[in-house]
């Protein structure tokens, strides 16, 4: 087996029956050069346990130039979903997906692809997400996964997961953030046209949360008066009084348009805004939680550590790697941040 430990090279598994959008966006993310980023980028590879034609969902076929050897010998390898979420997952994948891990691979799957993961062992007393639709089955079928089916992924550091289809391009952007920083993040995310982070969950998704709401979009209109002015005191009552609407009935109609309720999504667009300040400046962090409407830095601290799972200067240690590279002398660690 090839060893690429420490490379770039990224697996991504190919299967009969697939669905082409999954795996495009891996092939999106990784497979296409972008050499104007300036940073060493990803070799894809496309890997199946047979080579193929491999029939996808829409009527064409696929040849995978890759076997199952290589899909695990790759620092990062992608399961983009399988087959059946009830059938069995072959024994040659699951040896693949534990010996990728085994030897320190990134573990990685999007949509129904956490049931391959499963099936290998990889999620036990793992938190796991995947699509809304298939949540239950998932927890039914291994019981030993904590499964979260409100949120968008989850990163477990060595195995991540994501919910359903779009939400996979959250997890592969995230991946990038991590190996290169915000800065190439979000320059990758402009050109899908995607915001470089989203918050919330699949909540806003599910079937109950999208009943039409029958008003002329008057909680979208209070959604965007908050957007500019969240650095004020902002409560349900003034959002109502945007919206023209009794405090109970907007709260009601929020609810049913987002999946969760007005203060706390106010909460989660002040963490939003808060992350590039943390990224780009070097404004003190109680700084930072004022600017975006917390009323102290004990309350921006707990609930950016809710939401992020860190703290905000662990954060900015993290992501903020790029504004330290570009301010380090010539040869020092920060510099050598990026290095791969």
């Amino acid at each position: 087996m090839l060893e690429r430990r420490g490379t770039r090279t990224v697996s991504v598994l190919a299967f009969d029956g697939m669905s082409p959008f999954e795996l495009g966006c891996v092939v999106e993310l990784f497979g296409l050069p972008r050499p104007e980023l300036g940073v060493p980028w990803y070799d894809l590879q496309v890997c199946a346990e047979s080579a193929g034609p491999l029939k996808a969902v829409g009527g064409f076929t696929v040849q995978a130039a890759h076997d199952l050897e290589d899909f695990a010998a790759a620092r990062t390898v992608i399961v983009p979903g399988v087959p059946d979420v009830r059938g069995a997952v072959s024994p040659a994948l699951v040896a693949a997906l534990r010996a990728a891990h085994d030897r320190g691979a990134r573990v990685v799957s999007i949509c129904s692809g956490a049931f391959a993961l499963a099936a290998a062992g990889l999620l036990d007393g793992r938190e796991a997400t995947t699509h809304w639709k298939y949540a239950a089955i998932l927890q039914q079928r291994f019981p030993e996964v904590r499964v979260n089916p409100g949120v968008l992924y989850v990163d477990g550091g060595d195995v991540l997961t994501s919910a359903g289809s779009a939400a996979g391009i959250d997890l592969l952007i995230h991946l990038v953030r991590l190996d290169h920083g915000p800065s190439v993040a979000n320059a990758v995310a402009r050109r899908l046209v995607v915001p470089p982070h989203r918050e919330g969950g699949q909540a806003q998704f599910i079937e109950a949360a999208v009943t039409p709401v029958d008003d002329d979009d008057a909680v979208g209109r209070a959604m965007e008066w908050a957007l500019a002015h969240l650095s004020e005191p902002i409560t349900v009552a003034v959002l109502a009084g945007v919206a023209r609407m009794s405090p109970r009935s907007f709260v009601r109609h929020f609810n049913r348009r987002t999946g969760t309720s007005p203060l706390r999504w106010v909460v989660a667009q002040r963490i939003t805004a808060s992350l590039p300040l943390l990224e780009t400046t070097a404004v003190p962090v109680e700084e930072v939680g004022a600017a975006v409407g917390f009323e102290s830095p004990v309350t921006f601290r707990h609930h950016f550590a809710r939401a992020m799972r860190t703290s905000p200067s662990a954060y900015r240690r993290t992501f903020g790697a790029v504004l330290r590279r570009d301010t380090a002398p010539a040869g020092s660690a920060g510099e050598r941040l990026h290095e791969t």
